[in-house]
């Protein structure tokens, strides 16, 4: 991770809602932005910005959400979402998330990544693939 990655940095990214990112389990009338796609497209802008610091062969996932999904936003909206670095503390990077349309502040809240280096990780990953092809013999 590049120092450059530090609190106060961000990312505004400003995101059309489209169909695939709204409920519709109260019908065509009542579609919004669903509150699982919100987190989700937070959680990408603050991956994007941690890959604009990262170092070759690193990424970052996510270990921790807290989100309060304040208003409705209407299918056809502009959602502008910020991600803002609050603390860097070693590989943990926290951030302070809004999620902002034409008219309200439609969400707000913190999440915390870990950056992790990819090779390492497949490993990880491949040696509890072999764990769990045992368990099930």
């Amino acid at each position: 991770m590049k120092p450059t990655l530090q609190p106060g940095v961000s990312l505004t990214k400003s995101i059309v809602i489209d169909r695939a990112r709204t409920i519709g389990f109260m019908g065509e009338d009542a579609r919004v932005y669903a509150t699982p796609s919100m987190i989700l497209d937070m959680e990408h802008t603050c991956r994007e910005l941690i890959l604009q610091h990262a170092d070759a062969g690193e990424d970052s996932v996510g270990i921790e959400v807290a989100v309060k999904h304040l208003a409705a936003t209407l299918t056809g909206q502009t959602v502008e979402i910020t991600a803002k670095v609050i603390s860097v503390e070693g590989r943990k990077v926290t951030f302070e998330l809004t999620a902002k349309d034409e008219l309200d502040t439609a969400g707000a809240g913190m999440h915390s990544r870990f950056v992790v280096d990819k090779a390492k990780t497949v490993e990880r990953l491949k040696a509890k693939a072999a764990k769990l092809a045992e368990l099930k013999k």
